[in-house]
């Protein structure tokens, strides 16, 4: 007698190999019998006309708060992920003395765009040391399973205290604290280590992150904490030409080198991406990765499957009109009185005549680059879009679908249109900005990302930029978009086989999990059900779901028939069920 019994599917096992026929036998959380299952079964799924796949592997996300308090995980629970990968960046909540507990908030705030009014109420502080943190998230019933990265800003913060903001470098003492904390956090199952060094990265208050200040000897020494051991990865994100006068590409790669090599052969990865203000770096990137790892080292490239890209609005984080005097005298006040008093054609007239002031600054959250994109905006809005095109969501438009060329048919100013757009929909409207990875106004360089063979999916930051982003629909793009849709269109493609495979085995291996992504017998029994034909998503939506009345954007999605994890159904039907079979997965060697 099976628990369960999938029956009737294509199943695309996450090796890469063509899609065949058979039925899936689950007993106890495991797979096993694939073929045609002749048992009877407690429970039978019909999967005819859909193909069945391994549960996804998301290496990179930020529930490190909200799993705390949040059973659901979501939105990535929604997009067939069975494992989420928690603390990277370098940001997160562990190890963490008391009287640290707010900076860790308002540096997460700034970096992560999580409101900190939830996470204050939200997060439960049951824990100080990393170990303890482990424990007390793993005592939450989840929806799916979850790993952790040990995250640099945290341990600087714990073990230097304030020194840690202040532009100080860590001297051998704190080095070998910092280290010494990463291997406890090893040996009790952390998956690894993550810093972050993005222009990009700020706290609330607008101070450069702890891990930020790290120099060579740091990042060297703290990943020395892998050597000895069997398992872990390093994690990074690096802008690679940061905004400080000292700082450059070469300096930038010479830090990363020393970080990978120093962790004794330790599997380790690294953001790629094309920014409009440094368009070659991305090919500089994989130039150098393909030389370290021709000497043998393990590098692999985190790559998003579309832009890296912002939704704007009057309910958002940022907006094109936010920083007109006129605006800021009203920001604060309930979304219907703003969208009441912009519908005033004289209110309008008065705005659109005002100069933008500046936004960044000295104590201000708002990244420099928010100024330099207000002061662009004629030309970036070539580069906005309204998302839904033709009742199609579409991520990929050209110049004559944006708001510029909007404005042009129209005989308007891009700022009247924009001001326009945004009132739609009751102020709900949205408008799509892919700030990164849409230099050339198409996903032609992501595809060569995506095929490079050192590409790993990532970067979807589930739970983070909850006001900009939902960007952990990513996984459900990957197959809609680019094994599809962009095939349909004429356009290159990536086949199914192969993006089952990114998602599944290949995340799962880089992070050393034998027990899963593929289907095979005798793993984990963590699988999606997808009708494949009728996968999509739909426009984001803004809902009021965090603690303290906080707001995030939600993806709608269609497509998956369900997703089990540990062979209990989280997802039927598009709609989560009532099952937690999720759980920490620590590492050992």
């Amino acid at each position: 007698m099976y628990d369960l019994k999938i029956r009737g599917g294509q199943l695309i096992d996450g090796t890469g190999a063509k899609p065949y026929q058979a039925d899936i036998a689950i007993k106890n959380g495991v797979i096993v019998e694939i073929g045609d299952c002749t048992g009877e079964a407690i429970k039978t799924v019909d999967a005819s006309g859909a193909i069945v796949t391994p549960g996804f592997v998301d290496v990179h996300t930020h529930y490190d708060g909200q799993i705390s308090w949040d059973e659901e995980l979501m939105p990535s629970v929604n997009h067939g992920v069975t494992t989420a990968v928690l603390g990277n960046c370098g940001v997160g909540f562990a190890p963490c003395r008391s009287e640290d507990r707010d900076k860790l908030i308002r540096l997460m705030e700034g970096v992560e765009d999580i409101p900190g009014t939830a996470l204050h109420e939200g997060i439960q502080w049951n824990w100080e040391s990393f170990p303890e943190y482990m424990d007390a998230i793993d005592a939450l019933p989840h929806t799916i399973d979850f790993a952790v990265l040990v995250p640099h800003d945290p341990v600087r913060v714990y073990a230097m205290g304030d020194r840690a903001v202040y532009d100080e470098p860590a001297n051998e003492q704190d080095v070998a604290r910092m280290r010494n904390i990463v291997r406890e956090a090893l040996e009790a199952g952390a998956v690894g280590f993550s810093t972050g060094r993005s222009d990009l990265h700020k706290s609330v208050d607008g101070e450069w992150t702890p891990a930020s200040e790290a120099g060579k000897a740091e990042l060297a020494g703290i990943a020395a904490a892998f050597q000895g051991l069997e398992h872990g990865v390093l994690q990074a994100v690096n802008d690679f030409d940061m905004v400080r006068p000292q700082d450059n590409f070469d300096y930038e790669f010479e830090l990363m080198e020393a970080y990978f090599r120093n962790s004794g052969g330790r599997p380790g990865s690294m953001s790629l991406m094309q920014r409009d203000f440094a368009p070659d770096d991305w090919q500089k990137i994989i130039d150098r990765v393909e030389k370290l790892n021709a000497e043998g080292m393990n590098i692999r490239l985190q790559v998003a499957p579309r832009a890296i890209g912002v939704f704007l609005g009057l309910e958002c984080t940022f907006h094109p009109v936010m920083a007109f005097p006129s605006y800021i005298a009203i920001k604060d006040k309930p979304l219907s009185e703003r969208v009441a008093i912009m519908r005033d054609p004289e209110f309008k007239k008065r705005m659109l005549s005002e100069t933008p002031v500046k936004l960044a600054g000295p104590g201000s959250p708002i990244p420099e680059i928010t100024d330099l994109l207000i002061e662009a905006y004629e030309s970036l809005a070539e580069k906005h879009f309204k998302l839904e095109r033709n009742g199609v969501v579409d991520y990929e438009q050209g110049s004559d679908t944006s708001v510029a060329g909007m404005a042009r048919a129209d005989g308007v100013s891009v700022w009247d249109k924009s001001y326009d757009l945004l009132l739609e929909n009751d102020g709900k409207s949205l408008l799509y900005f892919p700030v990164y990875n849409y230099t050339e106004m198409n996903y032609d360089n992501v595809y060569t990302m995506l095929k490079h063979p050192a590409a790993l999916p990532g970067l979807s930051d589930g739970g983070a930029h909850v006001g900009t982003i939902c960007d952990a629909s990513f996984p459900t793009y990957l197959l809609s978009h680019w094994t599809r849709d962009r095939i349909r269109q004429g356009g290159d493609g990536i086949d199914l086989s192969r993006a089952i495979q990114m998602l599944t085995s290949e995340g799962a291996d880089y992070l050393g999990m034998s027990d899963r992504g593929r289907l095979q017998v005798g793993l984990k029994a963590d699988i999606n059900v997808i009708d494949y034909d009728d996968l999509k998503l739909g426009v984001p939506e803004m809902v009021q779901d965090l603690p303290a009345g906080g707001q995030r954007l939600l993806q709608p999605v269609s497509g998956y028939r369900a997703t089990f994890v540990s062979g209990e159904q989280v997802i039927d039907r598009d709609q989560l069920t009532t099952a937690r079979p999720g759980r920490l997965v620590r590492a050992s060697s």
